[in-house]
């Protein structure tokens, strides 16, 4: 099974300019999950300012601290559950990054939701609707909610993660792997009412990395075989820039690079 969005790869021996997303501002969700924490300090140093987002506050400080040793930017923290936020939620989070940072030109949805791998007969409903929920249905919201900001902008970008459909489609993959084909669609659908002007919607395909998420699938694996999320997310910052224009619409696809 191969993926319906056309397949892009990374410029070869690309690398973020320090100033690769200077002056614009981004939003991430899961901030400080792997993939998510990664994105955050990626972005951060090629000189965006980072709105950092996630269910539980304490994690967030925890990042926010974090990076402040690290002598990078200070991020701005607006916890959010994507789990039990309801519209007005999402709204008041675009409604302050408008009245404090004036503009948003770009979303990493790196917020996910996997209950491991099980059969549909012994999948609990409530893992299986939080999935499809947090998957799929709060990056809705979300950018139904910023979409007046990113379209405002002179240039922006929206970033959903996908997963190998080669794998994800097989047995016990559940919710999670129903999930992904429906954020693909997704991405698909909201590239055609975005196909021209400022916002530009992206899919990304990583290559195996040393996740919680990965060990959690992969039980089996050495996980520590696979390369931190670092690679990945100097991806995004390529995504996020304007330089990937002509990936618009389709899949940056990692597996290969």
């Amino acid at each position: 099974m191969s993926l319906s969005l056309p397949l892009h790869c990374l410029p070869e021996s690309w690398m973020p300019a320090a100033d690769e997303l200077a002056g614009r501002v981004v939003l991430v969700t899961g901030a400080y999950g792997g993939l998510g924490s990664a994105v955050v300090r990626a972005v951060a140093r090629a000189g965006a300012t980072v709105v950092i987002t996630g269910k539980r506050k304490r994690q967030l400080e925890q990042l926010y601290d974090a990076m402040l040793r690290e002598g990078l930017p200070e991020p701005i923290i607006h916890p959010l559950d994507m789990e039990a936020a309801t519209p007005r939620d999402y709204e008041a989070l675009a409604e302050g990054v408008q009245r404090d940072l004036g503009r948003l030109d770009g979303i990493v949805h790196a917020a996910t939701s996997f209950a491991g791998l099980m059969p549909v007969s012994t999948h609990k409903p409530d893992a299986w609707l939080r999935s499809l929920h947090v998957n799929v249905s709060a990056p809705f919201a979300l950018m139904q909610a910023c979409l007046p900001l990113l379209t405002a902008a002179p240039d922006s970008a929206a970033i959903f993660v996908l997963d190998n459909p080669d794998l994800v489609r097989r047995a016990h993959w559940g919710a999670y792997g129903v999930s992904k084909a429906a954020l693909e669609r997704f991405v698909a659908i909201l590239h055609e009412e975005h196909d021209e002007g400022a916002l530009r919607v992206h899919a990304l395909l990583p290559a195996p990395m040393r996740t919680t998420l990965r060990r959690t699938a992969y039980f089996g694996e050495d996980t520590m075989q696979h390369p931190l999320p670092d690679s990945t997310a100097e991806a995004v910052v390529y995504l996020l820039s304007a330089k990937a224009a002509a990936a618009r619409g389709g899949v940056l696809d990692l597996r290969t690079a």
